[in-house]
């Protein structure tokens, strides 16, 4: 007995120890990782300490106060060199105005200064001749990391720049940095345990808003003009909602998705089959809308078709974008899920007024059946194994404490699970609908799983026969926000019902500021009450409030394939409300 007790101890005792040594390795990489990047920044301050010393004379605020398009006329006509405008945006980076405000580079990318020699070199100057871009941790570039945030992306260097990255280049475009993500892709904060919390420029209290956070804090911080997100759930549109940006979700198969290795991890295994039914879209942000369409008019190329040739060959439409047709504009405040703040709502109310004194046809829609398309579509799409792979992902790592509301309920045995939903029917058969992850049902075979595939292309259909009845062009709806603060989107995942819907049915997607949170809108919020004053509407409210002077944005959709009329009804709305 006693050498079975002394044997059981020493088992413990192994145990303890590995996991002890395990937990090291971690932060070892961890930290040498951290080292890495600061030691870049330090590359960039001192490169452009050298180039202020053989240029003292830089107009910096003229160069970064000039719009995408005024920018690039500067370059191509030659009156700015894109040796200039490149050093004038690193040092707005690695000066304390941007990145040591609110951490939102994931790491600096040395070879821009071969790009600036590569693009002297190219007999034509293409539509992004001189223009530095940002980019998002998990988009490819050659020799760099696609870490998602996880400790095991950081053993694999990339071997060649992915499509996108490459058709950037050849339209004359400079990246110049990789920017921050909370871990996993899988949040609307901007948290991982490498390189900490991204915060918001406007707010230090508030998230930039996720997946594409780094790149909202960033381009919102003035430190970048055009940068490249991605959108499964809305992780372009709720950062350019959060930090007053324009972003663009396209149909998801307009541009080439080429993905860093551990995304691919995460969407072929630690997502099921969320590619296939709900895809990932790739997508431009920026201080405007023209921004959008130029970034898009360049993409949409013939470098783009001959390098992916399942990528439609569909050139941007320039007529459509600057044509000046009246539009009929569908419109809803509210998608009857997860009622939004006082403040988003009345960015609706208004920009549907200012759109019909313009001329523009507005027509009520009311999107069908949310709470099923949240419950039964998008989540059981990402969560269709309840969420086991997904867990996977974060073995021998350690779990951000912004993703620990979403782990935990994932742990929840399957059994408790099935627990819970029984005792919870009688009370969602009315509203409230269910807004707990812990409750979604699973796919439990193959032949349910394509079944749920179908459902989702029967949804797809529906919607669009009611836009067509109505002869609708476009729709304007709400947009989750203002800025949460930190940490509390985790604890509300299912309040993206307002974007997550453009990503079940693959329309095109855009967000446009309009307004900003005023007193009045705090005070209104005080007696917001949602749908029914539940535990998940006093969160909603909570992580909201506070946020007088932040941005407030509306959502513009059209139908698939069609983001040159989605780009222009949003030119119309940034108009609109600019002259407000």
């Amino acid at each position: 007995t006693s050498a079975a007790l002394t044997l059981l101890g020493g088992s413990v005792a192994a145990v303890v120890v590995w996991k002890w040594l395990g937990k090291k390795m971690i932060q070892k990489k961890m930290e040498e990782a951290r080292k890495t990047r600061d030691e870049g920044l330090k590359k960039m301050a001192k490169a452009v300490q050298q180039f202020r010393e053989q240029v003292p004379s830089v107009q910096t605020d003229v160069i970064l106060s000039l719009p995408l398009l005024g920018l690039t006329e500067r370059l191509r006509e030659g009156s700015l060199s894109p040796k200039t405008v490149l050093y004038t945006y690193l040092e707005k980076v690695s000066a304390l105005e941007v990145n040591q405000q609110t951490n939102c580079l994931r790491h600096f990318i040395p070879e821009c200064e071969e790009q600036l020699q590569e693009i002297q070199r190219q007999k034509e100057k293409g539509l992004l001749y001189g223009i530095p871009v940002s980019i998002k941790d998990h988009i490819g570039h050659k020799g760099h990391l696609s870490t998602c945030g996880l400790v095991r992306g950081l053993d694999t260097l990339m071997k060649e720049d992915s499509v996108l990255v490459k058709v950037l280049k050849r339209q004359g475009a400079i990246p110049f940095a990789m920017t921050n993500v909370p871990q996993s892709l899988f949040s609307y904060d901007c948290s991982n345990p490498i390189f900490g919390q991204t915060l918001n420029p406007f707010n230090h209290l508030k998230s930039p808003g996720g997946s594409s956070g780094g790149e909202g804090a960033l381009i919102a911080g003035g430190g970048s003009i055009l940068g490249i997100g991605s959108d499964i759930g809305g992780s372009i549109r709720l950062p350019s909602s959060f930090c007053g940006l324009c972003g663009l979700k396209p149909t998801a198969e307009r541009l080439r998705w080429v993905l860093g290795i551990w995304h691919i991890h995460l969407l072929n295994v630690g997502i099921c089959s969320c590619s296939i039914a709900v895809p990932c879209a790739l997508g431009p942000m920026a201080r405007d809308v023209d921004s959008l369409a130029l970034c898009m008019r360049a993409l949409l190329c013939e470098e783009m078709f001959r390098l992916d040739p399942t990528v439609p060959p569909i050139p941007f439409n320039w007529e459509v974008y600057c044509s000046s047709t009246p539009l009929r504009v569908g419109y809803y405040d509210t998608d009857g899920y997860f009622p939004l703040p006082p403040c988003m709502r009345r960015a609706v109310k208004e920009t549907r007024s200012a759109l019909q004194a313009a001329g523009h046809q507005l027509v009520p829609f009311s999107p069908p059946r949310i709470p099923y398309v949240m419950t039964e579509l998008f989540l059981k799409t990402l969560f269709a194994d309840g969420g086991r792979a997904w867990l996977d992902v974060f073995t021998g790592d350690i779990v951000d404490p912004s993703l620990k509301p979403q782990v935990n309920s994932f742990k929840i045995p399957r059994l408790v699970k099935k627990l819970l939903a029984l005792l919870l029917k009688p009370l969602v058969t009315t509203p409230p609908p269910p807004k707990d992850v812990a409750v979604i049902s699973t796919c439990r075979s193959v032949k349910e799983m394509w079944n749920h595939h179908h459902q989702i292309q029967a949804y797809r259909s529906e919607f669009i026969t009611r836009w067509k009845e109505l002869h609708l062009d476009v729709v304007l709806c709400p947009i989750l926000g203002p800025a949460f603060t930190t940490g509390y989107p985790g604890k509300l995942l299912t309040a993206i019902s307002s974007t997550m819907l453009y990503n079940v049915l693959n329309f095109p997607a855009g967000v446009v500021p309009v307004s900003t949170v005023t007193e009045a809108d705090e005070e209104e919020l005080k007696r917001y009450q949602g749908c029914c004053d539940d535990p998940w509407d006093r969160k909603l409210k909570q992580a909201v409030s506070g946020a007088v002077g932040m941005p407030v944005a509306v959502q513009c959709v059209a139908l698939p394939w069609q983001e040159e009329l989605c780009l222009r009804f949003m030119k119309e709305v940034e108009t609109l409300s600019r002259e407000r």
